[in-house]
């Protein structure tokens, strides 16, 4: 596998049972690449290790003048400069290559869990962890997987430097075969410390990027309620444990890296002592000498992948244990339904008996806004917590038993904060959809009029599909993005859409215009629109009430308005209790012109306090940048 032929299109089915597992699993996907990277690194360390023999027969051949011993050392060092060079250059690319493959792979992997995890996946595992998973740790675990073939390269090098010791000079080879395992060994008894300290600031570090993520995700309302101050001393404090757990990381690293050179030193001395003996007593020559001693003092380059392999296990470790256990989160699915099975027909909710016929637009009123959040991911097929419910089932069949790619197709949820991709307008309305709805249509049902007139302003050529849009959406107001958002789900034209609070960021007016561009857009398909306000509650053709996870009343607007107390606490913003509340009496007549719902002042009231919160946040922002 080259770099050129990223990403893989199919990046296999990891073993994610624990981190090692799984970085043996990465390493077996490439063994090609392993292979080539470890002849390649034994060509250049063997090349390294050639080098004092030249010299050695280059010494001894000038104290024994001879010419021909002096030209078979240069053609030698020239023969291992050839190999030092062409060993580097194929080392250093196949090393590289693996590197990127492996943190390709998982990349790859992670967005695949992540797409299918959807919502679920954020609930399972904090955000800042999703984030140092696909970012550092990524690195980390390519590091691991590329170091594994040059440390196996260096290490046999060792071993076969240590026999041709043994076998050219026995006297010293002894020696040196006894000093290099104490050499490589050595700093076995600071690796559990050494790692138990990376794992401490890389658990404080990913701390640190959870608050950090979180505190980027609510700055605008941070801002909004001069929140930023309280936040940043705590990013301030979570920063400096860092710190200080990487300096006592670092220390005990230097400790090891000191110990790297100051065993071969020792070494390097008692073979120095012991040879000048022996050259004196005349039993090895000056040549042998300078063979040997070059030779442990070059040896120090290959011992120095030892400690390389210990840093990129310890760093790797718990960030291929962090990877195994977000691939290892599953969908939770109840079977697999027959193949060609119709993705139509009324959408209906075992755990609350809530029904969405087919072909129509359902609102949903639900006290709580988290519940009916909840609500309406387990709608689209993204089961909350606590799981072993039953699945949603679209026209009798479970969701959780469909394809992903089918559910996800079939039935598409915006969420209350939906999220706007940076890039252009053209780019973010060009999704996956039947064709049937254009991109012009979708933008009036969204009334986003205005947005297309402040992004043509924006834009070069003053044409509003190529205006930039930064990222989340941030350089437009809370309504323009709600707007935008409705916009490209309508362009997506799925069978079952769910909206969640679509228009809690826009004024009565506004709100109005798109509940009828909504209803006459997706007229024939079924629309299900979580929602508390009476301007969509009233164009809808049939109205549930969910009280305590169950559905508690079913009806239209108007007259569950009528009939039901704790409906019109929720739709009013009554803080009565509703089981106090008295119903109508019979024969009660709704005041001119509201058409049974609540008067203009009153739909207006109820209408805006939805939105008023939202208003007034964007507005000190914008004072306040």
């Amino acid at each position: 596998m080259q770099i050129r032929d990223l990403p893989f299109p199919d990046p296999g089915t990891p073993d994610v049972r624990s981190g090692l597992r799984f970085l043996v699993w990465l390493g077996r996907r490439q063994l090609g690449g392993q292979l080539a990277s470890l002849v390649w690194g034994l060509l250049h360390f063997s090349s390294v290790m050639a080098l004092p023999y030249g010299v050695g027969i280059a010494v001894q051949s000038v104290v024994e003048r001879s010419g021909t011993g002096l030209a078979l050392a240069g053609g030698l060092i020239a023969l291992a400069g050839v190999g030092i060079a062409a060993g580097d250059t194929m080392l250093h690319r196949t090393a590289v290559t693996n590197w990127i493959t492996a943190a390709a792979r998982t990349q790859q992997l992670l967005a695949r869990r992540t797409a299918g995890l959807g919502s679920t996946l954020t609930r399972r595992v904090a955000a800042g962890e999703v984030v140092a998973v696909s970012t550092g740790d990524v690195e980390k675990i390519g590091w691991f997987v590329e170091a594994v073939s040059r440390f196996l390269a260096a290490a046999l090098t060792i071993v076969l430097v240590c026999v041709a010791l043994l076998v050219y000079q026995p006297a010293l080879g002894v020696l040196v075969a006894l000093g290099v395992p104490v050499m490589a060994l050595g700093v076995l008894p600071l690796l559990p410390r050494a790692t138990r300290l990376a794992d401490v600031q890389r658990e404080k570090a990913g701390r640190a990027t959870e608050l950090a993520s979180d505190t980027v995700a609510g700055l605008r309302v941070l801002r909004g309620i001069g929140g930023e101050e309280l936040f940043l001393d705590r990013y301030r404090r979570a920063s400096q444990e860092v710190r200080r757990a990487a300096v006592r990381s670092a220390r005990m690293w230097s400790l090891i890296t000191a110990l790297q050179v100051l065993l071969p030193g020792l070494l390097l001395i008692t073979v120095v002592w012991y040879g000048i003996g022996l050259v004196g007593d005349g039993r090895i020559d000056v040549g042998e000498l300078v063979t040997v001693y070059s030779a442990v003092m070059l040896l120090t380059y290959p011992l120095r992948h030892f400690e390389e392999i210990a840093m990129a296990y310890s760093f790797s470790r718990p960030s291929a244990r962090r990877a195994a256990r977000v691939l290892s989160l599953e969908r939770t699915t109840g079977g697999v339904a027959e193949a060609g099975a119709a993705l139509g027909g009324d959408l209906y909710d075992p755990a609350t008996g809530l029904l969405a016929p087919a072909g129509q637009l359902t609102a949903v009123v639900c006290g709580d806004p988290d519940a009916a959040g909840r609500l309406a991911e387990r709608l689209g097929g993204h089961p909350p917590e606590p799981e072993g419910l039953p699945s949603v089932l679209l026209g009798g069949v479970a969701l959780d038993d469909l394809p992903l790619e089918a559910a996800r197709t079939a039935v598409l949820v915006q969420d209350k904060d939906p999220v706007l991709l940076s890039g252009t307008l053209g780019e973010l309305l060009d999704v996956p959809a039947s064709g049937a709805v254009p991109a012009e249509a979708a933008l009036t049902a969204a009334e986003c009029d205005d947005v297309l007139d402040a992004l043509a302003q924006a834009s070069l050529d003053e044409d509003p599909a190529t205006a930039p849009i930064t990222e989340r959406g941030r350089s437009l107001s809370g309504g323009q993005r709600q707007r935008l958002a409705l916009a490209r789900s309508l362009v997506a034209d799925p069978e079952v859409l769910v909206l969640d609070e679509p228009t809690s960021a826009v004024d009565s007016h506004t709100e109005a215009r798109i509940g009828n561009g909504v209803r006459r857009l997706r007229e024939g398909r079924t629309t299900v629109v979580f929602t508390s306000s009476p301007l969509l509650l009233d164009r809808a053709d049939r109205v549930v009430l969910v009280h305590e996870g169950a559905v508690e009343a079913v009806g239209v607007h108007r007259e569950l308005l009528r009939d039901e107390p704790r409906y019109r606490a929720v739709v009013t913003r009554d803080p009565a209790d509703p089981a106090d509340a008295e119903a109508p009496p019979d024969g009660y007549v709704a005041p001119e012109g509201s058409d049974g719902g609540p008067g203009p002042a009153q739909a207006s009231r109820t209408a805006g306090v939805g939105i008023g919160i939202h208003i007034d946040i964007d507005i000190d922002i914008e004072e306040t940048a």
